[in-house]
């Protein structure tokens, strides 16, 4: 029997959008007891009936599990649901594993690692929803070694490949580098069919050239058919999560004194989308930030 089949839980999920959601019902799949808390109370519903248990707040959800994973939107979300009211930490250190998979600035975690004596981990997740829900996630893993042997039991039902990177601070630093890469990637695909249309090319032939060349990436084959069909609703990136992680990258690069020129370009031009409202689109919905075509803007799902 593998390490990551004795896990037994309960386990709590705090944030169930799609990652959080599809997360929770990969381990109720595995027969892991699971809690769940979400701030607009309906989403537990289709969790609740799979067998979840609703918690009114955090630490409700948190009360008597070995592990917690959150899930939740920024850095703002992530303290709410940790030192807030009804917070996890809000009355004390959290005694199972505390394993924040948000994506927020690595020095937010540091500190959360430094400010509890509980095992704290920050896990960047490489895959989407279904490769959540089927245990096919990549893990990129940041915290001590003991918080670390302590929680990849849990780790192994979740990803088919659990990387340790370093201390605290290391699976977000990892995480803001890959979608820094798929951020500026996407933009990259929405300028090319861009400049393909205004001199006259089909879009969706320029579309499905990149897609078969070499020079396309799979997520750029990818959300090519989203560009090609002006389809943005029902993401599976919101633009407004690639501005923030992109706005992280680059408060990141200043700090190091690194120039990121691609990033600063990338996260100024997602910011104006989502000033234009497309926030709660997908992330290819940037193409709108860059002028795009009356009859592009006009197709929405």
């Amino acid at each position: 029997m593998t390490e990551a089949k004795r896990f037994e839980g309960p386990v709590a999920v705090l944030g169930l959008g799609a990652m959080g959601s599809s997360l929770a019902a990969r381990l109720l799949d595995q027969g892991v007891p699971v809690r769940v808390w979400n701030r607009t109370a309906e989403r537990t519903a289709p969790l609740t009936d799979a067998g979840a248990v609703a918690a009114a707040h955090p630490a409700e959800a948190t009360a008597g599990t070995s592990a917690a994973i959150c899930t939740v939107a920024d850095g703002d979300a992530l303290a709410a649901v940790l030192h807030g009211p009804g917070g996890v930490l809000a009355e004390g250190p959290y005694p199972g594993c505390l394993v924040c998979a948000s994506t927020v600035a690595p020095g937010d975690v540091v500190r959360i690692a430094e400010s509890t004596t509980g095992s704290v981990l920050d896990v960047g997740m490489l895959g989407n929803r279904e490769h959540a829900r089927t245990g096919e996630l990549r893990l990129y893993v940041g915290g001590g070694q003991q918080a670390f042997n302590a929680g990849r039991p849990l780790l192994d039902l979740l990803g088919r490949e659990v990387v340790h990177l370093g201390g605290p601070g290391s699976g977000m630093r990892m995480k803001l580098l890959l979608n820094l890469l798929m951020g500026i990637e996407v933009q990259a695909l929405a300028e090319a069919a861009e400049l393909g249309a205004a001199l006259g090319l089909d879009r969706q032939l320029v579309l499905s050239t990149i897609a078969g060349s070499g020079f396309a990436s799979p997520v750029m084959a990818f959300k090519s058919r989203r560009l090609a069909a002006g389809r943005f609703g029902q993401p599976d990136f919101r633009l407004r999560l690639m501005a923030k992680d992109l706005a992280l990258a680059a408060a990141e690069g200043s700090a190091a004194g690194v120039r990121l020129p691609l990033v600063d370009a990338a996260a100024d031009t997602h910011g104006r989308a989502v000033e234009q409202g497309r926030g709660g689109d997908d992330c290819t919905a940037v193409v709108h930030a860059l002028g795009a075509t009356p009859d592009l803007a006009a197709v929405r799902s």
